[in-house]
């Protein structure tokens, strides 16, 4: 089975997908291949440098200048999207050749419902969280002000627009034993 795991910035996919990971799932990150797609002399990169050269140095990305791009222009983050996705998607799918037969394979997926990758999965989690906790939490993880964190989030799902479409959701309130809890309830239903 192919599950999807999503939710918005700070909301605890990466615990979540942890724990999945500890219980046995085969873990696909996203994040992580989207980094790859995008490494010195790849394809994402080169695409990315016909359309923001100023975003390349040296030919290597600056993310946070494409960050400030892509966040503040909705047109721009779409482009962005198209250019990589199909190379996500398609590591993605590579990467999951990997799991062991009949291990529960999940994909974290911070855009799952905005980009259409929910279409590739059998089942979806959406990871919540109150929104100010996931602030302070990437201003703290990231290093970056309150003002980048909210235009971020802004660009992402809304949680109660995501809440309908998912199969499963997690509550994340910062209590770490009842998330744990709470990721065994659904990894349990999954398996």
């Amino acid at each position: 089975m192919r599950v999807g795991l999503t939710g918005g910035t700070g909301a605890g996919k990466s615990q979540v997908a942890a724990f999945f990971a500890a219980l046995g799932a085969f873990i696909v990150d996203t994040d992580q291949i989207a980094r790859e797609v995008v490494a010195p002399n790849s394809d994402g990169l080169m695409q990315i440098a016909r359309v923001w050269p100023q975003v390349v140095r040296s030919g290597v990305l600056d993310r946070a200048a494409l960050a400030e791009i892509v966040f503040s222009d909705p047109p721009a983050r779409e482009r962005l999207n198209a250019l990589l996705h199909p190379h996500i998607r398609r590591r993605a799918l590579e990467r999951e050749a990997l799991a062991k037969p009949g291990q529960l394979i999940v994909h974290v997926v911070p855009l799952l419902f905005e980009t259409g990758y929910d279409s590739l999965v059998d089942k979806s989690v959406l990871v919540v969280a109150p929104l100010e906790q996931r602030v302070v939490r990437v201003v703290e993880r990231d290093r970056i002000d309150e003002a980048r964190v909210r235009a971020r989030m802004a660009a992402q799902i809304a949680p109660e627009e995501a809440y309908p479409r998912a199969d499963f959701v997690i509550e994340n309130h910062g209590d770490l034993d009842h998330l744990r809890d709470r990721t065994r309830a659904v990894y349990e239903a999954l398996s």
